[in-house]
């Protein structure tokens, strides 16, 4: 439980996971036969595409807008070893013994204690997380600093009401949080579905004056990705135009 918060009751509550896992393809792959490559692509699309009972996964491209990571693969589930089972799927693949993975993060959703589960729908209202399907996805480890957690409830939630009714700016940009206290490194990952990159850089843009933002510790890296099919997204990794 936050400090300071109300006492709640979680057991009910349907929560999923969600884990951002970002790959890299060492170069040595590209110089193998174009046959031998063709199979690795068609073997891990068939791994992504039909992912183990109880996984959603969303493909994203990254080719040439991160330094160290050419692909993300996005996986929801209710528990996690789905999750684990597709990425030991994903390793025993011929192109899986080329993959590294510079950056991993992995959060699960809950109701936000600043909205509550009586909210009118809209993130942080349910601990359900799903893709939309959005063409734009922005993801980013988050952390507070510890004085935020000093601040009364009451307090905290009056500055993150500036900071949602900021957000209601921009309705066609998705956010999905995972909670990370405890499960991995940071205390949350933030991913945001857009139609246009210009919608989520006006929205931070509108967010920096914020007081919340006093708060912010820590929300870098930054990835910027392009949804995309297994199929294809692969073939970009490989560098085939």
């Amino acid at each position: 439980m936050t400090a300071g918060a109300p006492g709640r009751e979680a057991a009910d509550e349907e929560r999923d996971f969600v884990k951002y896992t970002f790959y890299h393809l060492r170069p040595e792959w590209r110089r193998l036969p174009a046959e031998e490559r063709r199979a690795g692509r068609t073997a891990l699309a068939g791994v992504l595409e039909h992912p183990p009972a109880g996984a959603e996964v969303e493909t994203y491209s990254l080719v040439g807008l991160k330094a160290g990571a050419e692909f993300l693969v996005w996986t929801v589930a209710r528990s996690l070893e789905p999750i684990s089972l597709l990425h030991a799927r994903i390793a025993g693949t011929p192109l899986g013994g080329y993959l590294d993975v510079p950056y991993a993060y992995l959060g699960m959703g809950r109701v936000s204690e600043y909205v509550g589960p009586n909210a009118l729908g809209g993130e942080g209202s349910s601990g359900r997380r799903r893709a939309s399907g959005k063409p734009y996805l922005f993801v980013y480890p988050f952390t507070k600093k510890r004085e935020w957690y000093g601040l009364p409830f009451e307090e905290r939630r009056r500055v993150m009401g500036e900071h949602l009714r900021i957000g209601h700016r921009y309705p066609s940009v998705e956010i999905h949080t995972g909670y990370s206290f405890g499960i991995d490194d940071a205390e949350f990952i933030l991913a945001f579905e857009a139609d246009a990159p210009a919608q989520f850089l006006d929205l931070v843009h509108d967010l920096r004056p914020s007081e919340a933002s006093r708060y912010t510790e820590l929300e870098t890296p930054i990835f910027s990705c392009v949804r995309m099919p297994p199929a294809r997204l692969l073939e970009l990794v490989e560098g085939l135009p």
